[in-house]
Protein backbone atom coordinates (compact mmCIF):
# COMPACT_ATOMS: atom_id res chain seq x y z
CA UNK A 1 0.00 0.00 0.00
CA UNK A 2 1.43 3.37 -1.25
CA UNK A 3 1.53 6.42 1.18
CA UNK A 4 -0.07 9.68 0.91
CA UNK A 5 2.65 11.30 -0.23
CA UNK A 6 1.28 14.98 0.08
CA UNK A 7 0.41 14.94 3.03
CA UNK A 8 2.60 13.12 5.86
CA UNK A 9 1.14 13.28 9.72
CA UNK A 10 -1.01 16.35 8.36
CA UNK A 11 2.31 18.16 7.31
CA UNK A 12 1.75 18.88 3.27
CA UNK A 13 4.66 17.87 1.08
CA UNK A 14 6.70 21.00 -0.27
CA UNK A 15 7.70 21.12 -3.64
CA UNK A 16 9.44 23.85 -5.24
CA UNK A 17 9.39 24.24 -9.02
CA UNK A 18 12.45 25.76 -10.88
CA UNK A 19 12.42 26.52 -14.62
CA UNK A 20 12.46 29.91 -16.55
CA UNK A 21 9.65 28.77 -18.49
CA UNK A 22 6.90 30.89 -16.37
CA UNK A 23 3.94 29.21 -18.21
CA UNK A 24 5.65 25.77 -16.82
CA UNK A 25 6.21 27.32 -13.34
CA UNK A 26 2.26 28.21 -12.99
CA UNK A 27 0.67 25.19 -14.33
CA UNK A 28 3.19 23.02 -11.96
CA UNK A 29 2.39 24.91 -9.09
CA UNK A 30 -1.27 25.11 -9.72
CA UNK A 31 -1.80 21.06 -9.99
CA UNK A 32 0.72 20.05 -7.21
CA UNK A 33 -1.09 22.67 -4.78
CA UNK A 34 -4.70 20.99 -6.26
CA UNK A 35 -2.99 17.68 -5.86
CA UNK A 36 -2.57 18.67 -2.13
CA UNK A 37 1.13 19.40 -2.15
CA UNK A 38 2.53 23.01 -0.81
CA UNK A 39 3.58 23.84 -3.70
CA UNK A 40 6.08 27.37 -4.63
CA UNK A 41 8.19 27.81 -7.42
CA UNK A 42 11.63 30.20 -8.82
CA UNK A 43 11.77 31.24 -12.41
CA UNK A 44 15.42 31.55 -12.44
CA UNK A 45 18.12 29.53 -10.57
CA UNK A 46 19.44 32.68 -8.55
CA UNK A 47 15.68 32.43 -7.23
CA UNK A 48 15.60 29.24 -6.35
CA UNK A 49 19.23 29.72 -4.63
CA UNK A 50 17.15 32.41 -2.88
CA UNK A 51 14.27 30.16 -1.40
CA UNK A 52 16.31 27.21 -0.70
CA UNK A 53 18.20 29.25 1.90
CA UNK A 54 15.38 30.40 3.78
CA UNK A 55 12.66 27.51 3.36
CA UNK A 56 12.62 23.77 3.57
CA UNK A 57 11.48 21.93 1.21
CA UNK A 58 11.00 18.29 0.34
CA UNK A 59 11.44 17.95 -3.02
CA UNK A 60 12.60 20.37 -5.74
CA UNK A 61 11.40 19.64 -9.80
CA UNK A 62 14.19 21.15 -11.36
CA UNK A 63 15.02 22.46 -15.05
CA UNK A 64 18.81 21.87 -15.81
CA UNK A 65 19.54 24.54 -18.70
CA UNK A 66 18.83 28.03 -17.51
CA UNK A 67 20.37 31.19 -18.21
CA UNK A 68 22.73 32.52 -15.06
CA UNK A 69 22.94 30.08 -12.63
CA UNK A 70 22.20 26.54 -14.20
CA UNK A 71 20.05 23.46 -12.90
CA UNK A 72 23.76 22.24 -11.69
CA UNK A 73 24.37 24.61 -9.27
CA UNK A 74 21.41 25.00 -7.65
CA UNK A 75 21.30 21.16 -6.81
CA UNK A 76 24.95 21.35 -5.57
CA UNK A 77 24.13 23.96 -3.40
CA UNK A 78 20.63 22.26 -2.15
CA UNK A 79 22.71 19.38 -1.44
CA UNK A 80 25.01 21.45 0.85
CA UNK A 81 21.98 23.05 2.67
CA UNK A 82 19.81 20.20 2.80
CA UNK A 83 20.74 17.20 2.67
CA UNK A 84 17.79 14.82 2.61
CA UNK A 85 16.21 17.09 -0.14
CA UNK A 86 14.97 15.10 -3.05
CA UNK A 87 15.75 16.79 -6.51
CA UNK A 88 13.77 15.06 -9.63
CA UNK A 89 14.88 16.72 -12.93
CA UNK A 90 12.99 17.66 -15.36
CA UNK A 91 14.21 18.96 -18.21
CA UNK A 92 14.08 19.29 -22.54
CA UNK A 93 18.03 19.27 -23.40
CA UNK A 94 18.80 15.78 -22.10
CA UNK A 95 22.79 15.05 -22.46
CA UNK A 96 24.93 12.72 -21.26
CA UNK A 97 27.08 15.55 -19.69
CA UNK A 98 23.85 16.77 -18.01
CA UNK A 99 22.81 13.33 -16.73
CA UNK A 100 26.49 12.49 -15.45
CA UNK A 101 26.15 15.68 -13.74
CA UNK A 102 22.55 15.27 -12.69
CA UNK A 103 23.50 11.43 -10.85
CA UNK A 104 26.74 13.46 -8.98
CA UNK A 105 25.11 15.93 -7.95
CA UNK A 106 22.48 13.84 -6.35
CA UNK A 107 19.45 14.18 -8.25
CA UNK A 108 16.80 10.97 -7.72
CA UNK A 109 15.27 11.13 -10.75
CA UNK A 110 15.79 12.44 -14.65
CA UNK A 111 12.58 13.34 -16.57
CA UNK A 112 12.66 14.30 -19.95
CA UNK A 113 9.93 16.90 -21.02
CA UNK A 114 6.72 17.05 -22.08
CA UNK A 115 5.82 14.88 -18.80
CA UNK A 116 1.97 14.85 -17.75
CA UNK A 117 0.90 16.09 -14.22
CA UNK A 118 0.18 11.87 -13.75
CA UNK A 119 3.78 10.80 -14.67
CA UNK A 120 5.65 13.88 -12.58
CA UNK A 121 3.29 12.96 -9.36
CA UNK A 122 3.83 9.22 -9.54
CA UNK A 123 8.39 10.13 -10.07
CA UNK A 124 7.37 12.71 -6.93
CA UNK A 125 5.46 9.83 -5.20
CA UNK A 126 8.48 7.21 -6.04
CA UNK A 127 11.08 9.63 -4.75
CA UNK A 128 9.17 10.43 -1.65
CA UNK A 129 8.10 6.39 -0.91
CA UNK A 130 12.15 5.76 -1.39
CA UNK A 131 13.05 8.18 1.05
CA UNK A 132 10.70 7.21 3.93
CA UNK A 133 12.07 3.17 3.47
CA UNK A 134 15.31 4.72 4.05
CA UNK A 135 14.16 6.64 6.88
CA UNK A 136 13.11 3.64 8.66
CA UNK A 137 16.38 1.32 8.35
CA UNK A 138 17.91 4.63 9.70
CA UNK A 139 15.76 4.55 12.50
CA UNK A 140 16.28 0.86 12.28
CA UNK A 141 19.97 1.20 12.74
CA UNK A 142 19.30 4.07 15.43
CA UNK A 143 17.62 1.85 17.67
CA UNK A 144 20.28 -1.54 17.69
CA UNK A 145 23.13 1.59 18.26
CA UNK A 146 21.07 2.90 20.80
CA UNK A 147 20.74 -0.61 22.22
CA UNK A 148 24.74 -1.75 21.66
CA UNK A 149 25.63 1.74 23.27
CA UNK A 150 22.93 1.59 26.76
CA UNK A 151 24.76 -2.15 27.17
CA UNK A 152 28.08 -1.03 26.87
CA UNK A 153 27.09 1.91 29.67
CA UNK A 154 25.96 -0.82 31.80
CA UNK A 155 28.80 -3.11 31.59
CA UNK A 156 30.64 -0.25 32.66
CA UNK A 157 31.19 0.92 35.96
CA UNK A 158 28.77 3.30 37.23
CA UNK A 159 30.44 6.59 38.23
CA UNK A 160 30.79 8.54 41.08
CA UNK A 161 27.48 10.56 42.38
CA UNK A 162 27.88 14.04 43.23
CA UNK A 163 27.14 15.23 46.36
CA UNK A 164 24.60 17.46 44.82
CA UNK A 165 21.50 17.27 42.94
CA UNK A 166 21.78 17.77 39.38
CA UNK A 167 18.98 20.37 37.96
CA UNK A 168 18.31 22.50 35.29
CA UNK A 169 15.82 25.10 35.34
CA UNK A 170 14.02 27.60 33.61
CA UNK A 171 11.42 30.31 34.39
CA UNK A 172 9.70 33.13 33.06
CA UNK A 173 6.23 34.99 33.26
CA UNK A 174 4.33 32.02 31.64
CA UNK A 175 5.65 29.13 33.91
CA UNK A 176 8.62 27.34 35.10
CA UNK A 177 10.33 24.18 33.89
CA UNK A 178 13.00 21.70 35.88
CA UNK A 179 14.62 18.94 35.34
CA UNK A 180 16.81 16.36 38.08
CA UNK A 181 19.20 14.87 36.54
CA UNK A 182 19.90 12.97 39.65
CA UNK A 183 16.27 10.93 39.84
CA UNK A 184 16.11 11.65 36.14
CA UNK A 185 12.53 13.54 36.40
CA UNK A 186 11.07 16.33 34.92
CA UNK A 187 8.74 19.05 36.51
CA UNK A 188 6.52 21.68 34.48
CA UNK A 189 4.17 24.41 36.04
CA UNK A 190 2.97 26.84 33.12
CA UNK A 191 0.22 28.09 30.78
CA UNK A 192 0.48 25.16 28.51
CA UNK A 193 -2.71 23.44 29.93
CA UNK A 194 -0.03 20.54 31.50
CA UNK A 195 0.23 22.52 34.99
CA UNK A 196 1.86 20.64 37.49
CA UNK A 197 2.97 17.91 35.05
CA UNK A 198 5.40 15.49 36.78
CA UNK A 199 6.91 12.53 34.41
CA UNK A 200 9.75 10.23 34.88
CA UNK A 201 12.55 9.81 31.80
CA UNK A 202 14.92 7.24 30.64
CA UNK A 203 18.73 8.47 30.50
CA UNK A 204 19.16 9.21 27.33
CA UNK A 205 15.54 11.03 27.34
CA UNK A 206 17.16 13.43 30.19
CA UNK A 207 20.69 14.07 28.62
CA UNK A 208 18.71 15.41 25.81
CA UNK A 209 16.18 17.51 27.60
CA UNK A 210 19.05 18.32 29.98
CA UNK A 211 21.20 19.75 27.15
CA UNK A 212 18.24 21.36 25.46
CA UNK A 213 17.68 23.15 28.72
CA UNK A 214 20.85 24.19 29.30
CA UNK A 215 21.01 26.33 25.91
CA UNK A 216 17.42 27.21 25.53
CA UNK A 217 16.56 29.20 22.59
CA UNK A 218 19.06 27.82 20.78
CA UNK A 219 18.43 25.67 17.56
CA UNK A 220 20.59 22.50 17.59
CA UNK A 221 21.48 19.94 14.77
CA UNK A 222 20.73 16.38 15.22
CA UNK A 223 24.14 15.77 15.01
CA UNK A 224 25.07 17.72 17.50
CA UNK A 225 22.52 16.30 20.16
CA UNK A 226 24.12 13.04 19.63
CA UNK A 227 27.77 13.92 19.88
CA UNK A 228 27.09 16.41 23.07
CA UNK A 229 24.31 14.97 24.97
CA UNK A 230 24.01 11.09 24.59
CA UNK A 231 28.25 10.96 24.00
CA UNK A 232 28.41 9.75 20.03
CA UNK A 233 31.28 10.22 17.88
CA UNK A 234 32.26 10.10 14.61
CA UNK A 235 28.44 10.36 13.46
CA UNK A 236 26.98 12.03 10.36
CA UNK A 237 23.69 13.96 10.65
CA UNK A 238 21.90 11.57 8.17
CA UNK A 239 22.98 8.64 11.39
CA UNK A 240 22.11 11.32 14.21
CA UNK A 241 18.70 12.36 12.97
CA UNK A 242 17.87 8.42 13.51
CA UNK A 243 18.81 7.91 16.54
CA UNK A 244 17.41 11.29 18.12
CA UNK A 245 13.98 12.15 16.16
CA UNK A 246 12.36 8.83 17.88
CA UNK A 247 13.80 10.07 21.64
CA UNK A 248 12.59 13.77 20.72
CA UNK A 249 9.00 11.77 19.59
CA UNK A 250 8.75 9.87 22.91
CA UNK A 251 9.48 13.12 25.22
CA UNK A 252 7.09 14.62 22.97
CA UNK A 253 4.50 12.31 24.07
CA UNK A 254 5.69 12.37 27.94
CA UNK A 255 5.78 15.80 28.49
CA UNK A 256 3.96 18.44 25.88
CA UNK A 257 0.12 18.84 25.93
CA UNK A 258 -0.37 18.26 22.39
CA UNK A 259 2.35 16.54 20.84
CA UNK A 260 1.67 17.21 17.18
CA UNK A 261 1.82 21.04 18.21
CA UNK A 262 4.77 21.05 20.40
CA UNK A 263 5.18 23.94 22.35
CA UNK A 264 8.40 23.37 24.69
CA UNK A 265 10.51 20.85 22.40
CA UNK A 266 10.33 23.38 18.61
CA UNK A 267 11.27 21.64 15.61
CA UNK A 268 13.04 24.60 13.11
CA UNK A 269 12.92 22.95 9.66
CA UNK A 270 15.95 21.87 8.03
CA UNK A 271 17.95 22.82 11.13
CA UNK A 272 16.94 20.83 14.36
CA UNK A 273 15.32 21.51 17.62
CA UNK A 274 15.19 24.04 20.61
CA UNK A 275 13.66 23.91 24.14
CA UNK A 276 11.52 27.31 24.91
CA UNK A 277 9.22 28.38 27.25
CA UNK A 278 8.11 31.22 25.62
Amino acid sequence: MSINTASVSGVKTRILIVDDEVNTCKVLKRAFDLLGYQADSAESGGQALVKLDHSYFDVVLLDLKMPGVDGVEVMQFARQKHPDLLVIILTAYATINSAIAAVKSGAVDYLLKPQTITELQQAVEKALERRQAQLQRRQLIGLIAEAIQALQKDEQPSPAQPDYIMERSLENQRGSATLNLENRQFFLNDEFSKAGLSVDLTANEAELLAYLMKNPERVFSNRELAINALDYVNISEKEAKAIIRPHITRLRKKIEADKNHPALIRTVRGKGYLFSLS
